[in-house]
C-alpha cells in the first residue's frame, strides 16, 4: 500500500515536465515553421518572377531582356536572404512568438499578417529611398503567397495544439482564486472548452476551510496562502476571479510574491460570452479599465447582412437545383407522401413562419412525437434523438447530410431566416424562455450558426441556448463567414446529425 503512491505519482511528474517543456518550445516551433514558409514564399516568388506575364520586363516596351532581365535577377538574390531575416524579425518585434498568442484569439494571425505588411511597406520604403531596383513581380508575389502561407500554418499549428489539448496532453496546471461562485462560473468554463489547455487542479477561497465548492471544484486552501500553495502545486496558470481578495493591494502582492517562479498570473474580470472585439482595456491612472462596446444585435439587422443572405441563397439555390429536384423525386417515390414538411416555427421579434424542409419522417411523425416524449422523460426544446424510429430510409442519409435544411434557402430569401443565425425555435419552446433566452429572437434565425458548428445535435438544449446568445451579442460579418466555412467541414462529417 506504501509502494501505490509513489508509482502513480512518479510518471505523473516526469508527464508534467514533458508537457512544460513541449509548451514552452511553442514559440520556437512557431518560430521554424514560420521560417520554412518564409523561405518558401520567396523562393516561389523568386521562381515566377519571370514566368507570369504580368510582370515579366522582358514583354515590357522599351526594356531588352538581356539589359534588364539579369539585373533583376541579381537584385532578387540580393534581396531574399535579407528579407527572410527581417520578415521574421519583424514577426517576433510584434509579439508573433509570445507564449500567450498561441491557441485562442486573433491576435496571432493579426501579427503574422500586420507584420507581413509592415514588411512589405519597410522593404518598398527602402528599395525607394536608395534607388535599389527590385523585380516588381517579385515584391508582389511575395507578399501575396507570403502571408497566406503564415496564416495557414499557425491554423495547422493551432488546430494541432487543440487536438492534443482534447486527449489531455499539453495542459496547464491551473489554480483558481477566488470565491466560491466565481471559482464555478469560470472552472465550468475551462472544463468545457479543453481545447484552452487549462487543467483546474483546485481553487484557493476565502477562509477555505471546505472540501470543495458547490460547482464541485477541489479548495486547495486559504487565498491568504496564495503564493506557498501555488508553488506547493507547481501550478502554472493562476486565475485569479471575483472576490479573491478584500484589499486591492493583495492582488499586487501576489504577482510579486511569483514574480521568480514561471506562473503566469491571469485576471478573469466577472464577464462571459463577451467577444475581443466588444473588449478594450483602457489603464488610466494606474487602474486597468475594461471597455465592453453595446451588443450587436442590431447590426445584424442592416443591409449589409440581408443583401448578404439574398445573393448567398439564391445563387445556393441555383448551385443546389439539381439535388433538390432528385431529393424531392427520392422522397416521393419512398412513400408517395409530401416532400416538403412544413412545420410554424418562430422568427425575429416574436413573429411566426412556416419553415420549410425536406420531409425525413414517416408522414404521421408528430402524432407518434407525443408517445416518444412520454417514453423518453423529454420536457425540453427540440426534440432529437438517435435512431429515431420516424426517419424513413431516404431521410437516413437527408438528415445526416443535412440535405433537409436545403428547401429554408426559400425561407432566407424571403426573408423569414438568415443564412447564418441562431437555431429557430418552436412556439413551445419560446413559451418557456426567460427573459435572457428571448434575446435569440432578436435577430432572424439562421439556417446554421454556431449550434450547428459546435455540435449539432450533440449539445445540450442549455449549450445551445448559451451559443445563440453569444452569436446574438457579439455577431460579426467575419464570424458569420467562418461560420459558413465551418459548416461545410460539420456537413461533411456528419458531426451531431441524426
Amino acid at each position: 500500500m506504501g509502494i501505490a503512491p509513489e508509482r502513480t505519482v512518479v510518471p505523473s511528474v516526469a508527464s508534467l515536465r514533458i508537457q512544460s517543456r513541449a509548451l514552452r518550445a511553442l514559440p520556437l516551433t512557431a518560430l521554424m515553421l514560420d521560417l520554412v514558409l518564409v523561405a518558401a514564399a520567396v523562393a516561389v516568388a523568386a521562381y515566377m518572377r519571370s514566368r507570369v506575364l504580368l510582370f515579366d520586363s522582358s514583354k515590357a516596351p522599351g526594356l531588352s531582356s538581356s539589359a534588364d532581365g539579369p539585373n533583376l535577377g541579381q537584385s532578387v538574390a540580393f534581396v531574399a536572404i535579407p528579407l527572410v531575416l527581417g520578415w521574421i524579425l519583424v514577426i517576433a518585434l510584434r509579439g508573433g512568438y509570445d507564449q500567450g498568442v498561441f491557441g485562442a484569439g486573433a491576435d496571432e494571425y493579426k501579427a503574422v499578417v500586420n507584420s507581413s505588411l509592415l514588411t512589405a511597406a519597410l522593404l518598398g520604403i527602402g528599395c525607394y529611398l536608395s534607388k535599389f531596383q527590385l523585380s516588381r513581380g517579385f515584391f508582389v508575389l511575395a507578399f501575396v503567397v507570403g502571408p497566406v502561407l503564415l496564416v495557414a500554418g499557425r491554423f495547422v499549428l493551432r488546430r494541432s495544439l487543440h487536438r492534443a489539448r482534447r486527449h489531455g496532453a499539453l495542459a496547464q496546471r491551473t489554480v483558481v482564486v477566488g470565491s466560491d461562485e466565481h471559482v464555478d462560473a469560470v472552472a465550468s468554463v475551462l472544463g468545457r472548452e479543453t481545447w484552452l489547455g487549462y487543467d483546474v487542479l483546485g481553487a484557493l477561497v476565502p477562509e477555505g476551510h471546505v472540501a470543495q465548492t458547490e460547482g464541485g471544484v477541489a479548495v486547495l486552501g486559504d487565498v491568504a496562502e496564495a503564493a506557498d500553495l501555488v508553488r506547493a502545486y507547481d501550478a502554472d496558470v493562476v486565475f485569479v476571479v471575483g472576490g479573491a481578495f478584500d484589499h486591492p493591494l493583495a492582488m499586487r502582492n501576489l504577482v510579486w510574491d511569483l514574480e521568480s517562479d514561471n506562473v503566469q498570473v491571469i485576471m478573469a474580470p466577472g464577464v462571459t460570452d463577451v467577444s475581443s472585439e466588444r473588449i478594450r482595456v483602457r489603464p488610466v491612472a494606474g487602474l486597468p479599465l475594461l471597455h465592453l462596446d453595446r451588443p450587436r444585435s442590431q447590426d445584424a439587422l442592416r443591409w449589409a447582412k440581408r443583401t448578404f443572405d439574398i445573393l448567398g441563397s439564391a445563387s445556393l439555390l441555383m448551385l443546389a437545383a439539381p439535388l433538390m429536384l432528385w431529393t424531392a423525386w427520392k422522397i416521393k417515390r419512398h412513400d408517395g407522401g409530401p416532400v416538403l414538411f412544413r412545420q410554424t416555427r418562430v422568427g425575429r421579434d416574436g413573429d411566426y413562419f412556416t419553415c420549410f424542409k425536406f420531409r425525413s419522417m414517416v408522414v404521421d411523425a408528430e402524432q407518434v412525437l407525443a408517445d416518444l416524449h412520454s417514453e423518453m422523460g423529454y420536457e425540453e426544446g427540440l426534440f432529437k434523438m438517435q435512431r429515431d424510429p420516424r426517419i424513413t430510409k431516404p431521410g437516413q442519409w437527408i438528415r445526416r447530410y443535412s440535405i433537409d435544411e436545403l428547401p429554408q434557402l426559400i425561407n432566407v430569401l424571403r426573408g423569414d431566416m438568415s443564412l447564418v443565425g441562431p437555431r429557430p425555435p418552436l412556439p413551445l419552446e419560446v413559451d418557456r424562455y426567460t427573459l435572457m433566452q428571448s434575446r435569440r429572437l432578436r435577430v432572424r434565425p439562421g439556417m446554421t450558426g454556431l449550434w450547428q458548428v459546435s455540435g449539432r445535435s450533440d449539445l445540450s438544449w442549455t449549450e445551445s441556448i448559451r451559443l445563440d446568445l453569444y452569436y446574438v451579442d457579439n455577431w460579426s460579418m467575419i464570424q458569420d463567414l467562418v461560420i459558413l466555412a465551418r459548416t461545410v467541414g460539420a456537413v461533411l462529417s456528419s458531426r451531431g446529425a441524426y
